[in-house]
């Protein structure tokens, strides 16, 4: 079988090989891959008919006379951002300055059909737990924004809300909680199959999600253990690429047992001296915290306040890996709103 033909064409080579070194990484002897960085040789290799599966060129280098090739995908890279493009509605247009994992993303993510690549070559699903030491550092935020964020990556995502008492449906558009009595039996006794059991009711907004429970799980007679039978078994089910676990700030047994089922742990703090004395504790108390598992974040950062992560007078045992700004309408911000912050942007990419 032949393989997908994808050529890229722009004259900028410092813009063009960072793209091509991303196929190259992420294609490697999958997709035959043409660049071209000269004008006329571009015009010549169009004087004749082409067949290709992709065209990624720039705004430059394009007239509408490629759309008479046969070719599947036609990507612009435009020098300038527009929200929307009204002519060649069969072309994709990107902003071009954009970061190359988006770019990418965006790509191929679009070009699934002719990429035809096989299901076994897919990652495995990827479990990401969001958890702080304290309360109020907007954990659940940046839960819930990073999964807004890899949906438009064109990643398939499951958030699940692991909290005892759930108190996230207000950033949801259905604030409806679970009234099934049949569910809530079926979580009562869960077995390894529990995601099957219970898939009917997950519910998809942005990003998929399990809707909340109609009351706390003590209430419920449910174990806290439920969750990570939850997470288990819908990472067998290999529906997702990513799924979310945005869980309670206590440390116990049950909480132990989602950082080792949990592939990367996001851990979110703020700048306030309580939040970062807070993340040096669970620091000294989670064996490999060091480790390339643990990306610590800082959310909510504003450049005028005080920092206690870079206070003389505290020993930080952790690394922050990124910042997420302060949002001045922080409170109404929704999902979407939330993915399209660069910061939040970044914190996605830190998991890709």
């Amino acid at each position: 079988m032949a393989k997908p033909r994808i050529i890229i064409a722009d004259t900028d080579v410092n813009y063009i090989i960072p793209l091509q070194l991303k196929f190259s990484e992420d294609f490697f002897e999958k997709v035959e891959l043409e660049i071209v960085t000269d004008n006329e040789y571009f015009e010549t290799l169009f004087s004749t008919p082409q067949r290709a599966d992709i065209l990624i060129v720039s705004e430059e280098l394009y007239s509408q006379s490629m759309q008479r090739h046969n070719i599947s995908h036609i990507f612009v890279m435009n020098e300038q951002y527009e929200d929307e493009q009204t002519a060649d509605l069969n072309v994709n247009h990107i902003f071009k300055y954009t970061s190359i994992k988006e770019i990418f993303n965006e790509i191929t993510g679009k070009s699934a059909d002719v990429l035809k690549l096989d299901k076994a070559s897919k990652q495995e699903t990827q479990v990401v737990l969001f958890y702080s030491a304290s309360g109020g550092a907007g954990k659940t935020t940046v839960a819930m924004g990073v999964s807004a964020s890899l949906t438009k990556n064109y990643k398939r995502v499951l958030y699940i809300n692991a909290a005892r008492l759930q108190v996230f449906q207000h950033m949801l558009e259905n604030h409806s909680a679970i009234t099934a009595a049949e569910v809530y039996a079926k979580l009562a006794t869960s077995t390894e199959n529990i995601y099957s059991d219970i898939k009917h009711v997950i519910r998809k907004e942005l990003f998929s999600y399990l809707p909340p429970f109609k009351a706390a799980l003590m209430s419920l007679g449910i174990n806290y253990s439920v969750y990570e039978k939850i997470i288990v078994s819908a990472k067998k089910s290999g529906d997702y690429d990513f799924i979310i676990v945005d869980a309670d700030v206590s440390f116990d047994e049950d909480k132990a047992a989602l950082f080792n089922i949990a592939d990367k742990v996001m851990v979110i703090t703020n700048q306030s001296l309580a939040s970062v004395l807070a993340t040096n504790i669970l620091v000294a108390n989670i064996n490999g915290a060091s480790a390339e598992k643990y990306i610590f974040i800082c959310n909510d950062f504003d450049k005028e306040e005080d920092n206690a992560l870079i206070s003389p007078n505290v020993a930080l045992k952790f690394s922050v890996s990124d910042y997420i700004d302060h949002f001045n309408h922080y409170a109404n911000m929704k999902p979407d709103d939330l993915s399209k912050e660069s910061s939040i942007q970044k914190a996605a990419f830190l998991i890709i």
